[in-house]
């Protein structure tokens, strides 16, 4: 299901890095292969002592927060060239965040959207409680992020997450054309654009992403998020006890 790996990550924030700084390269589709977009980061390849969070120096998740998921997310935002997401499947977690930063999300009907965090105990990160509140606004955001629950294509395009929904089939092909729409537009043009729509909605993103680090901090001291994140590993379901 391309659940995010270290390398992978790395290689997403080079090729989009690579995209901004070439010429030839005018517009970037994001996809994946397989039945899943992206199934969330790679809780299985979490540093040693992800079970026993007391035993974390303070700084440590924050650190890897700020390092990791949200490079990959700015990543994206900050690509010089339009970013069009190809959403073939299930898009959880950290992959939900990576298809919402991409400037325009093209669906197959069978993909899906979901919070996941919540199933982990865990606080949303990945610029998720930047991102969401901007596209559906905060009450629906908060609804989504409290319950988990997986949100459909259909209902995705209702609520603004996604442009436009196709039947699976035809989604490489729905990708294709609009790239190379973009690729055939004034690039730099659309890049200036593309600063001037997010800069209109940031209001302080540092501050934003710095909140979301330090949420994710305090939250993996807890028992619970230990237990979330061994359930998942263990294929199990976690018994969360509020502590």
């Amino acid at each position: 299901m391309n659940a995010v790996t270290r390398d992978q990550r790395e290689r997403v924030i080079a090729l989009l890095g690579a995209a901004s700084a070439d010429p030839d390269v005018r517009a970037v589709v994001i996809t994946a292969t397989g039945k899943g977009f992206c199934a969330g980061a790679d809780l299985r390849g979490a540093p040693p002592g992800a079970s026993a969070p007391t035993e974390r120096v303070a700084g440590d998740v924050a650190r890897m927060i700020r390092l990791g998921a949200q490079r990959l997310i700015t990543a994206v935002l900050d690509c010089e060239k339009p970013v069009i997401a190809a959403v073939n499947g299930t898009a959880a977690g950290i992959g939900a965040h990576l298809a919402l930063a991409c400037d325009l999300v093209v669906a197959a009907e069978g993909a899906r959207f979901i919070e996941v965090f919540v199933r982990r105990g865990l606080v949303p990160d990945g610029a998720g409680a930047y991102l969401l509140p901007r596209l559906v606004g905060p009450q629906k955001a908060k609804e989504l992020m409290f319950f988990g629950d997986a949100v459909p294509a259909a209902e995705a395009e209702r609520l603004g997450l996604v442009n436009k929904v196709v039947p699976g089939d035809a989604l490489e092909e729905t990708a294709r054309a609009w790239a190379q729409r973009l690729a055939q537009g004034p690039t730099r043009a659309l890049a200036l654009t593309k600063q001037l729509v997010n800069a209109s909605l940031d209001g302080d993103r540092a501050a934003a992403l710095a909140a979301e680090a330090a949420a994710q901090e305090i939250n993996m001291t807890t028992a619970d998020a230990a237990e979330g994140v061994a359930g998942f590993v263990e294929r199990r379901t976690p018994t969360y006890r509020g502590r």
